[in-house]
């Protein structure tokens, strides 16, 4: 007994020499995203969830890609590092260089990588005033300050970026059509745009809903800018490929960025699932078409019932809706609450800045009735 005493007071620590100090790591002075709502914990009764809130494919992969997962994929081996098949299909459907492409998981990872490649403590970066959070968060990671450029009736302005344009200024981030307001810019702003930057600042042009646009003014980042050296284009397969869940997207840019970003970036970043899906979703043009007219066809018909109860919305570009309740009635927290008590999720907008306004993701054929449903239901007592 007296041995083990012995022993364990040789072995006892002060409590202050427990109490170990941290390394210090950066203070993060921004918010941090938070995604739309998945559940609704408030509802009582059992009944199956309606999420118009993330801009999901509607209808989901397409049987190609159904026919991947089906298969048995081996899970014991580390994919390719770098996504050749995959940077093959995407310079054959898009007819671009397959040297100039690299993958990640998500588009997210490229936002990210491109910050970390560019960006130190004291640079600078344009973002609009309403746009996919992310762009400002990984900016703020690496150091930068964030300065955003005002829109006008939720639109980009060109004049009002270059105006935040300073000697600091290292890349401008925008999205085309934009997320979460709908809105785009035409082809000719953006040539326009990258006349007046600097030659030196970077351009990334996000593309993710390029697919869904119809308006003649209109072109994608890549088909403007597929030879330029100072301007990076986003891709996603996240929206109308159905992929979200597998986390891929992909980005376009010059030689030497490319070669700098694999350079950095994780190994075995994109998984051979995804790049196997990916592939087929590629040559699945039939689904995409599909979903393209899918998409105009509910978008109208959504857009028209709820002008009814005078709640507007963006002119269509994408696979969402922005509604404003400005005029309405109900206020965009009021008509929230009633939806979710019927089981459908919208995705707020005061994480963006955004007040009295909600974004709707256009849904798969049931989805859309159940809402319009609900929507007249809701409206009916008002």
């Amino acid at each position: 007994m007296g041995s083990e005493m012995c022993i364990r007071d040789r072995l006892y620590i002060p409590e202050k020499y427990l109490i170990m100090k941290l390394t210090k790591f950066k203070e993060l002075k921004f918010k941090s995203y938070k995604p739309g709502k998945y559940e609704i914990p408030s509802l009582k009764e059992k009944r199956k969830i309606i999420k118009l809130s993330a801009n999901e494919s509607a209808l989901g992969a397409s049987s190609k890609v159904k026919a991947i997962l089906r298969n048995n994929i081996s899970t014991s081996k580390y994919p390719d590092y770098t996504s050749k098949l995959l940077r093959k299909q995407i310079s054959t459907k898009f007819k671009c260089d397959s040297n100039k492409v690299i993958c990640g998981s998500g588009s997210d990872e490229i936002i990210q990588m491109l910050c970390q490649l560019f960006l130190t403590k004291g640079d600078h970066v344009i973002v609009p005033e309403f746009s996919f959070l992310m762009y400002r968060i990984y900016a703020s990671i690496s150091g930068a300050k964030v300065l955003f450029s005002k829109e006008k009736n939720y639109r980009i302005l060109v004049d009002n970026i270059i105006k935040k344009v300073n000697k600091k200024t290292k890349i401008v981030f925008l999205a085309n059509p934009n997320n979460p307001t709908g809105t785009y810019l035409y082809k000719n702003e953006l040539i326009n745009l990258r006349k007046r930057l600097r030659k030196d600042i970077l351009l990334v042009i996000d593309d993710a809903y390029y697919e869904y646009m119809k308006d003649k003014n209109y072109a994608s980042g890549l088909k403007i800018f597929k030879n330029s050296k100072n301007v990076f284009i986003l891709r996603t397969f996240s929206k109308i490929y159905g992929l979200a869940a597998l986390r891929i997207g992909w980005g376009y840019g010059d030689k030497k960025i490319i070669d700098a970003l694999n350079f950095i970036k994780p190994p075995f970043n994109v998984n051979e699932i995804a790049q196997l899906c990916a592939i087929a979703a590629l040559k699945d043009n039939k689904f995409i078409n599909k979903s393209i007219k899918h998409n105009l066809y509910w978008s109208k018909k959504i857009k028209k019932n709820l002008e009814k109860f005078d709640i507007y919305s963006n002119k269509i570009s994408a696979n969402f809706l922005l509604l404003s309740f400005n005029r309405c009635k109900l206020s965009a927290i009021a008509f929230e609450k009633k939806l979710e008590k019927r089981g459908i999720i919208l995705r707020e907008m005061n994480s963006y800045g955004i007040d009295n306004h909600l974004r709707l993701t256009i849904g798969n054929n049931s989805e859309n009735q159940l809402f319009l449903s609900e929507l007249k239901k809701i409206f009916r007592n008002v």
